[in-house]
């Protein structure tokens, strides 16, 4: 439904986009998963043809997006990162107005948008600037589906949005995919990115990984060990300069750490052993108590930040 080859985007002296390429099937739910400033609204504004990229190709629903732009604006809904309807006008008015953008009306393809229209509908006499963060993103979705496209694009949806509407929007998601629309969301989020069908980590205009979210943390072959103390600001400060620790972030209330030792350091023949040996007895030495020292399996941002490295790494030997 959508295929992306080297897609390219500059403004000024930064490149927004390096030589993008992806693609994605129908009625899947794919994630765009980075922090902010990484492409991924230049991304979504080439996509729906609202931007140029510099070079490289893209369609939409099998229409060029550059030779075939109105008809893809007729395939596509968009919603895009910052609340962007009109505030002035109450819910059912703007709802009225963008189905008579496209030539329909809310009756025709009410049951693609019911169940948002009905948590929306008992304010539909409010103005939309008035209205919750929930509930602007529902109306904006609402809005976004009205002519029933084939491709809708999400650009961080949920960004401000509370724990609740968050998890009730990505159901809402979930019920659109089974009627077959594509869905490409982006998001800063990654508990989100699980909940996609297949993700691409972005970073600095450039994807690290494109896979399913298993797929992605599968990816990760090295022990990783979740590390608490009765000291954990300084337990941060000690463990990023331990001779064998290769890594280490904090992650809430615990830091999550891999470790780096040759074989002739090695005492015990399973290394996970040697590790959790080296770890216990170093932070001792440096005074720690109440130390928990646990094995643990990756997430999503553990995934991110190990690919980052590693591409920071390999564009470092490159030059």
């Amino acid at each position: 439904m959508v295929t992306c080859y080297g897609i390219s985007k500059k403004y000024a002296s930064v490149e927004a986009l390096k030589d993008i390429s992806f693609d994605v099937l129908q009625a899947e739910i794919f994630g765009v998963i980075g922090p902010d400033g990484s492409g991924k609204t230049t991304l979504f504004r080439i996509l729906t043809t609202l931007m140029l990229a510099d070079s490289g190709t893209a369609t939409v629903n099998g229409l060029d997006v550059v030779k075939d732009y109105r008809a893809i604006r007729n395939n596509v809904g968009y919603m895009p990162g910052r609340f962007s309807l009109y505030q002035d006008l109450t819910v059912e008015e703007n709802l009225n107005f963008f189905a008579r953008v496209f030539n329909t009306t809310i009756e025709e393809n009410y049951e693609l948008v019911r169940d948002i229209y009905v948590q929306i509908e008992p304010f539909r006499k409010r103005r939309a600037g008035a209205l919750s963060g929930g509930m602007k993103q529902k109306l904006a979705l609402c809005c976004a589906l009205i002519h029933k496209p084939a491709v809708l694009f999400l650009d961080e949806p949920t960004t401000g949005v509370d724990p609740v509407s968050r998890k009730e929007f990505w159901g809402m998601l979930k019920n659109l995919k089974q009627q077959g629309i594509t869905i490409l969301v982006s998001t800063p989020y990654m508990d989100e990115a699980a909940l996609c069908d297949r993700i691409a980590l972005i970073r600095d205009g450039c994807f690290l990984a494109i896979d399913t979210p298993q797929g992605v943390i599968g990816r990760y072959s090295e022990p990783l060990w979740a590390v608490q103390s009765n000291r954990m600001s300084q337990l941060l400060t000690d463990l990023r300069a331990g001779e064998h620790v290769k890594s280490c972030f904090a992650f809430g209330d615990k830091h999550h750490v891999t470790m780096t030792m040759t074989n002739d350091e090695l005492q015990i023949t399973n290394t996970n052993e040697d590790e959790l040996k080296w770890l216990r007895e170093y932070l001792e030495n440096k005074g720690h108590r109440d130390i928990e020292i646990e094995r643990i399996q990756p997430g999503i941002e553990d995934c991110f930040i190990k690919f980052q490295d590693l591409k920071f790494h390999n564009s470092n030997l490159n030059h």
